[in-house]
């Protein structure tokens, strides 16, 4: 199956690899919540039951359906675009017609927000913001300066808060979680602007700047008492080291090739960033668990472009 060209360009579009990092937006959203998590003993907390693994395995596929239609979409309406600066993607190289790719769009989108009613009407209401968010950024913001990087990251901040309305009563308490993700992919957004005639020093550095406010934010969560801070701190670090490096050299010599770099660190990276708020929130154990979804995102993304 996967070694049919037909096959296997449809899974471009979607972007395998990007898709992990939005299931670790949901185990964090669901650790967040209380709803499923683990002490250092691994011993499920009481209110787990089958309920919870169903809505846990419910809004993972939802998630799938609006982040893969998501690029998909990134895709279609870039289609004129990449004919020119990357030719060798599936829309412009033929192997997808640019209608096929709007029908695969359309329907994982839909498929995200019908399976996310599925759980509860909240996270329905979430998913189908996500939907309108995702056909936004694509259709108007996405080159605009500042609201490209805004409605991407709030794309993501949803993401986080679809994964919390596994329990719809506690999205109301940790909204605020949202802000992290939002201020990370819009980072993230920025300094990929350059990516492939060169960007500047100062998206760069306002981009790593963002990066430290994200690392600083998720220390002040030590102030909430659900929020291990010490437990968190090597996942901070881990984090920390494998993304600020990248960026510090994309913004001093924003190449390219430097930039391409740092977005792909940045994007994968996200399973690193959840992985730290995860075991925050539900001990090193259940941190790890979502830590290993990295070399599995880094792995498929050899075969599988991430930018």
């Amino acid at each position: 199956m996967f070694n049919n060209p037909r096959f296997r360009a449809f899974l471009e579009l979607m972007r395998p690899a990007n898709i992990i990092t939005a299931h670790a937006d949901i185990l964090v959203g669901v650790a967040a919540s209380g709803a499923i998590g683990f002490s250092a003993e691994i011993t499920p907390e009481s209110s787990v039951g089958n309920f919870y693994w169903i809505s846990l395995l419910g809004l993972l596929l939802s998630s799938t359906g609006l982040y893969g239609g998501g690029v998909v979409l990134n895709d279609v309406f870039d289609a004129e675009l990449d004919a020119k600066e990357r030719p060798e993607r599936a829309i412009p190289s033929g192997r997808v017609k640019r209608y096929e790719g709007g029908l695969l769009g359309g329907l994982c989108l839909a498929a995200g927000v019908g399976i996310a009613f599925q759980i509860s009407s909240l996270s329905g209401t979430i998913a189908a913001v996500i939907g309108v968010a995702v056909i936004l950024y694509n259709a108007f913001s996405k080159h605009h300066v500042f609201w490209g990087p805004l409605n991407m990251g709030i794309c993501r901040g949803a993401n986080l808060l679809l994964g919390i309305s596994i329990l719809p009563e506690k999205v109301a308490e940790f909204w605020f979680l949202a802000l992290l993700p939002i201020i990370y992919i819009a980072a993230i957004t920025l300094i990929s602007r350059g990516e492939v005639h060169g960007g500047s020093k100062k998206n760069g550095f306002l981009a790593v700047a963002m990066i430290g406010l994200v690392i600083a934010g998720t220390l002040l969560l030590g102030l909430m008492e659900q929020f291990a801070v010490l437990i968190a701190l090597p996942f901070i670090l881990l984090f920390s080291a494998r993304v600020l490096p990248p960026f510090v050299r994309a913004a001093r010599e924003p190449e390219a090739e430097k930039i391409k770099t740092a977005v792909m660190v940045g994007v994968l990276s996200l399973i690193l960033f959840n992985a730290m708020l995860a075991a925050g929130f539900s001990g090193w154990i259940y941190g790890t668990i979502v830590l290993l979804l990295y070399p599995l995102s880094r792995q498929i993304a050899k075969y599988f472009a991430v930018t």
